[in-house]
């Protein structure tokens, strides 16, 4: 499982509509960025009451980054 694959795991686990989640993943540098686009009505479940469940889904993710040696990455979560 890669990085893309594992955060769609973990997004689609949160979200009422599983099928409209869309990762990408972009290389900036020394940076990788994981561009997480979600519908505008699962928004609240993604970010959390204070931002919560957004902050663990970004240090599940560089923690799945950094146990497989895949350098930086930044998470970068928006609504369509």
């Amino acid at each position: 499982m890669d990085l893309v694959e594992y955060t769609e795991f973990i997004i689609k686990s949160i979200c009422k509509e599983p099928d409209l989640i869309r990762v990408q993943s972009f290389q900036e540098e020394e940076v990788t960025i994981l561009e997480i686009m979600v519908p505008e009505s699962s928004m609240g479940a993604v970010i959390g009451k204070s931002g919560k469940v957004a902050q663990s889904i970004r240090t599940l993710v560089q923690a799945y980054a950094y146990l497989n040696k895949l350098g930086k990455v930044r998470v970068n979560i928006e609504a369509f």
